[in-house]
């Protein structure tokens, strides 16, 4: 492990960098299942935590699965959305869409689909920050992705410079790690170590991605693993990056961290969203050869252990995103220590829109000096 050391730069860089935000209560709408308790649940606490006024808060009657087909996902979200902002004459003025617990949580590709990355397939989080278009009479394909207008911006996020709208999803295991996620993001301050923990060699993409955010970083907030050990009990973090289960040498879901409220985690792995559902507590990261060691379909680990473990915010993918189109590490971590809220830093990170992707977490959350 290496930590990079300070250097007299590091306090010029936060200063010349800092990043005002203009997203504010008054741009959120918030959506839940009024079919779900959970949903509902979720709602209240958020709306009183944040002072999101009733009239932005849309419970729509939908589906209480986790994946619906595309003419469900029209019906019960997108249409109703949709008319509700036309309705209010707030398509402009909404920027963030907030999801939740209980709501659908993915979109199944089409019978017959084109497979690999020409697939419909995609998170309903995803295909909702398309909404924007629909709403300006503009359509597009749904196979394959769209590429994000916002990619790689450091600047706050505005309509109508950006078409599309930012999209968060408050869901964990349960409402106690729902809550707890809220109250942390309310506390969050820029402060503490933002964890690279790389595979390899440092040549594939992903770890070559990891290096460069762990140098675009004051030194002094950074934490470097380049070997092969799988970094454990890092104390102070608010950011942490790895390939998670894709690391042949992580054997275990939780790497004992110390995080910090605000902490946010992201990992290089296909299917880390593919379920809300809480696995056994005595589940450990398995193998696609071992059909008994996989939860969900899957032996990967999952977005929702890190709430559970203490993070603020996770970011997954609900079905296979290929490397190329995961979040951007090098942008996402500068811009949130930046000042940048969690849905501008994570939306800014990410190429590729109507695709697998999902942000659990307060979107509003901010880290104040």
């Amino acid at each position: 492990m290496i930590r990079l050391r300070s250097f007299p730069l590091a306090a010029l860089w936060v200063l010349l960098a800092a990043t005002a935000s203009a997203i504010g209560p008054d741009q959120v709408l918030l959506l839940g299942n009024a079919n779900s308790p959970l949903s509902r649940s979720v709602t209240e606490y958020y709306a009183r935590a944040r002072s999101i006024p009733a009239s932005q808060v849309l419970l729509l009657p939908m589906s209480n699965n986790e994946e619906i087909n595309r003419q469900t996902y029209q019906q019960q979200i997108a249409a109703p959305v949709a008319a509700f902002l036309r309705r209010k004459g707030w398509q402009d003025r909404i920027l963030v869409l907030v999801t939740t617990a209980g709501m659908p949580l993915k979109i199944s590709a089409s019978n017959p689909s084109p497979g690999g990355p020409s697939t419909d397939a995609a998170s309903v989080d995803s295909e909702l920050s398309l909404l924007y278009l629909t709403l300006q009479g503009a359509s597009y394909p749904l196979p394959g992705v769209r590429p994000n207008p916002y990619y790689s911006k450091d600047t706050p996020f505005a309509h109508p410079a950006c078409p599309i709208y930012l999209v968060a999803r408050l869901a964990a295991y349960n409402f106690a790690d729902i809550r707890a996620m809220i109250d942390r993001a309310t506390q969050a301050r820029n402060r503490g170590v933002v964890v690279f923990d790389l595979k390899s060699n440092g040549l594939e993409d992903g770890d070559l991605w990891l290096l460069s955010a762990a140098h675009l970083l004051p030194r002094s907030r950074v934490l470097l693993e380049e070997s092969t050990t799988v970094l454990l009990g890092a104390k102070s973090v608010i950011g942490y990056a790895s390939w998670g289960s894709n690391d042949p040498n992580r054997k275990q879901r939780n790497v004992n961290f110390e995080f910090l409220p605000g902490a946010v985690v992201t990992e290089f792995v296909s299917t880390d969203a593919r379920t809300l559902r809480e696995p056994p507590a005595d589940w450990q990261l398995g193998s696609w050869k071992i059909l008994a060691s996989q939860f969900a379909g899957s032996p990967q680990s999952l977005s929702a252990d890190w709430l559970r473990f203490g993070a603020t915010a996770a970011t997954g993918h609900v079905y296979e995103p290929y490397l190329h189109f995961t979040p951007r590490p090098q942008i996402l971590f500068p811009n949130y220590l930046k000042g940048m809220t969690l849905v501008e830093s994570y939306y800014a990170s990410l190429p590729a829109l109507s695709w697998m992707n999902v942000l659990l977490g307060d979107p509003l959350c901010r880290l104040a000096p």
